[in-house]
């Protein structure tokens, strides 16, 4: 997300580098502004009050004489960008007595259903709350039977409900059984329709009187950019919005949507959805995400995602392994892979990484993950004495291997080669401290990972 607002600010900040902030130089970087938050698909109206905004703290903060112009900039608008989106993350409130009611709405396709199934997700494991789930979207066909399947995946019960009942019916009962059942947290699942409508509304706003939830959220399709505000506002003046989910935020490289929406609604972005995977959902954090778009990157969410998705008994095993004085073998990297891939791919390490933005175009197009998942396929063909041994693997092995994943012998030795620096470098590693020492450390230290140049 943000890739091209992201490229277009850096390098309007880049040309300000080693000048004198002056009302000449301001004037020429905030038609840069101007121009690449447009193409980003933000606003009309937000742009304007952004740009003025940046214009006036520039001018009236005098900072010609303390700072350089880049860093001036940088800051000034990193600024406004956190005062556009939010300033705070606004949390859902789950201090109301149980169970805690949120309702769901969006248009169809926006990814609602999933989007339930990620936030019972996201509830359950980061918040630790017993999280019940039903459908009263009876006219989209196996809509409620989606949803039963999610909530089996994420451990969420699940509140039957069939289409010969009414929305309304549906609810009642699952907010009783959700409190016979003790349940901390009942999400709703609603209909949507292709487009707002008279009765969708009608029928949302009933629901909402007779649930009167804590939370109702709205899903988007952040791809749809400015039109994800002007549709959130739309649902706003029918029933009391609290907050706003953006769905397929990673397909959306502009961001037009998570800068406009809180500024046309003045509801908060609350989570950023993210793949079709059920943990692929985050709290929407306006200071990370400012600094994203800065090219400053993300460390604190890169961190929480270590914590959250990296196995430290299999970090723990490995490093114990090579203190010991035995070898990182296949198997070692194979679970490092593994590993990255838990983590979103390089690419999503990098987008979080200080900097990560901002290496060369040839540099970043080999950072590939696609590549990534090959040489695991690769592995995966070889035998378990070859993962362990790799020094047997000959000629012919290479060969059988290559067969077997689909590659070519020249992918097999680069492998290998990888393999070997990857020995190397692990073997140092422990030597200076230990593995989980580096793991702590993601947060304290700039990335001083390049990828290999390819021959």
């Amino acid at each position: 997300m943000f890739e091209s607002l992201s490229d277009r600010l850096s390098r309007t900040a880049r040309g300000l580098a080693g000048k004198r902030l002056t009302e000449t130089n301001i004037q020429d970087a905030l038609r840069e502004v101007r121009r690449s938050l447009l193409e980003a698909d933000v606003a009309l109206d937000v742009v304007s009050s952004f740009v003025a905004s940046v214009q006036q703290r520039a001018i009236g903060e005098k900072v010609v004489s303390s700072l350089n112009a880049h860093d001036a900039f940088v800051k000034i608008v990193h600024r406004e960008l956190i005062e556009l989106m939010g300033v705070a993350n606004d949390s859902l409130d789950l201090t109301a007595p149980a169970p805690v009611v949120v309702l769901v709405a969006g248009l169809q396709g926006s990814g609602k259903t999933t989007t339930v199934a990620k936030l019972a997700r996201f509830l359950r494991e980061r918040e630790r709350k017993k999280v019940a789930v039903v459908s009263a979207d009876v006219y989209r066909p196996a809509a409620i039977a989606q949803l039963r399947r999610l909530a089996e995946e994420v451990q969420a019960r699940f509140i039957a409900s069939t289409q010969s009942e009414s929305p309304l019916d549906i609810v009642n009962r699952a907010l009783t059984d959700a409190r016979t059942q003790f349940d901390d947290v009942l999400i709703v699942d609603t209909a949507g329709r292709l487009s707002i409508d008279e009765e969708m509304m009608t029928e949302i706003a009933s629901l909402h009187q007779a649930l009167t939830p804590v939370e109702t959220l709205f899903v988007v399709d952040a791809m749809t950019g400015q039109d994800a505000a002007l549709t959130s506002k739309a649902f706003d003046e029918a029933i009391p919005l609290t907050g706003i989910v953006l769905t397929k935020a990673d397909g959306d490289a502009r961001g037009g949507a998570a800068l406009s929406v809180r500024a046309v609604t003045g509801k908060p972005v609350k989570f950023l959805g993210t793949g079709e995977k059920s943990d692929g959902l985050e709290a929407f954090h306006p200071d990370r995400i400012a600094s994203r778009i800065l090219g400053m990157g993300d460390v604190l969410t890169l961190i929480e995602e270590v914590e959250r998705k990296v196995d430290k008994k299999k970090t723990s095993r490995l490093a114990q392994k090579i203190k010991r004085g035995r070898k990182f073998d296949l198997e070692d990297f194979r679970e490092q892979l593994g590993q990255m891939a838990q983590l979103g791919g390089m690419s999503n390490v990098l987008e979080k990484l200080p900097g990560g933005r901002m290496l060369p175009a040839n540099a970043q197009g080999q950072v590939d993950d696609d590549e990534l998942a090959q040489l695991a396929v690769m592995i995966d063909s070889m035998t378990v004495h070859e993962r362990r041994f790799p020094d047997v693997i000959n000629g012919s092995r290479k060969r059988r291997i290559a067969l077997g994943s689909g590659s070519q012998v020249q992918d097999i030795n680069r492998l290998l080669k990888q393999h070997k620096q990857m020995q190397k470098m692990m073997k140092r590693v422990t030597r200076r401290g230990g593995m989980e020492k580096m793991m702590r450390g993601v947060g304290q230290t700039q990335p001083t990972w390049r990828p290999q140049r390819r021959r």
